[in-house]
């Protein structure tokens, strides 16, 4: 599978055509027949084969349970649904069906040597990375964008951070990124090739005069990681300028420790999503100019693992945006069962749930994520 966030194995291998009286495939990475002698064709596809399911497996049971806890959380409580955790369960919906369209498939695609699910799904499957890669990520610029009007602009800001405006931009988000990823359906698809006597399929971008492999990942390096990551950066370093900006004059020790909290949690953020999705994004665009050809096991190695990094933002972004939370935290405690009368239900019960002067944020950035 080859696309903005996916390459498979069977992109890998090579069809030798040449040889076996095929024709080649210009848009298959002729790795193959560059081979040293380290490793063989049957001990890549041996090694991939049992590395790639440990690892996706992981990643894929992490982000299901972790983002199915947040929605449950918000839904579970109503006056936790402010502005702020409207976002964060659209952004844990995108990860969601990230995880439910993307690591599956790539995993699939990455263990066996030939593409089982067809043309029309190999289309879908293409698409819906695309569709979800761009909902989660541009969630993120959408929640750095409320964060920096509730801290810069707190008062004037309360006409515009409603939940129904929030629910509005999530509309529009959704709708954008579903009607500009159309083109994908129609530039990806199902290759035929042979490999030495077997005749395989791999579901790849189908490279022609419409349709320019290229200019196809340079534009998604572009709309999804450096626009984002400019949008997130300026908008956070606004942010915590305005917050320390505040402190000066006086201000109280705790006031002091809390702005230094939301600085190291705003520095983890902006860094886990800029180094989770660097490696991936540089490999695809250089293997798309045909610089990087995954022919030995460091090269592939190094591919896997920057999936493994990409698809972990979809793991840790609970994490960040809603368990490092106070409020979500006593609200999960809430709903999760430990038995008749157990210590955590009594004490679950006596917890209070986030007020309507938390949930709109403060200057001291006290619930700022």
């Amino acid at each position: 599978m080859v696309n903005g966030t996916v390459v498979s194995y069977s992109s890998l291998m090579v069809a030798t055509s040449a040889t076996s009286g095929g024709r080649l495939n210009s848009t298959v990475l002729p790795n193959t027949t560059l081979m040293t002698s380290e490793m063989s064709a049957d001990d890549e596809e041996a090694i991939v084969s049992r590395i790639v399911p440990i690892f996706f497996g992981l990643i894929g049971v992490t982000g299901l349970l972790g983002n199915f806890l947040v929605v449950l959380v918000v839904i579970s409580n109503p006056l936790m649904r402010s502005t702020t955790n409207l976002l964060i369960i659209n952004l844990a919906v995108a990860d969601l069906l990230f995880v439910i369209f993307c690591i599956p498939f790539t995993a699939t695609d990455y263990v066996l040597s030939s593409w089982p699910f067809g043309d029309l799904w190999c289309k879908m499957v293409q698409y819906l990375i695309v569709v979800t890669a761009h909902a989660s990520i541009y969630t993120l610029v959408l929640m750095s964008l409320d964060r920096f009007l509730a801290v810069v602009h707190p008062i004037a800001s309360m006409v515009i951070r409603t939940e129904k405006n929030t629910i509005l931009a999530i509309t529009v988000l959704w709708v954008l990124i579903i009607t500009t990823a159309l083109p994908v359906l129609f530039a990806h698809g199902v290759n035929k090739f042979q490999y030495g006597d077997r005749d395989l399929a791999s579901c790849t971008f189908l490279e022609n005069e419409q349709f320019s492999r290229a200019a196809f990942h340079i534009a998604f390096f572009s709309s999804s990681y450096l626009v984002p990551l400019v949008l997130i950066s300026a908008l956070y370093m606004c942010m915590l300028s305005r917050l320390w900006r505040s402190s000066v004059g006086g201000r109280s020790a705790e006031s002091k420790k809390s702005k230094k909290r939301v600085t190291r949690l705003v520095v983890v953020v902006v860094a886990a999503f800029a180094s989770l999705w660097f490696p991936i994004q540089v490999i695809l665009v250089l293997k798309s100019i045909g610089v990087f050809v995954p022919d030995t096991y460091f090269k592939i190695s190094l591919q896997i693992i920057s999936h493994v990094l990409a698809y972990t933002s979809s793991c840790i972004n609970p994490l960040l945006y809603a368990f490092l939370s106070e409020n979500f935290r006593k609200a999960f405690r809430k709903i999760v069962y430990c038995g008749p009368g157990s210590r955590w239900q009594t004490q679950a019960r006596h917890m209070p749930l986030p007020t309507k002067t938390t949930r709109t944020g403060s200057l001291a950035g006290q619930d700022i994520l």
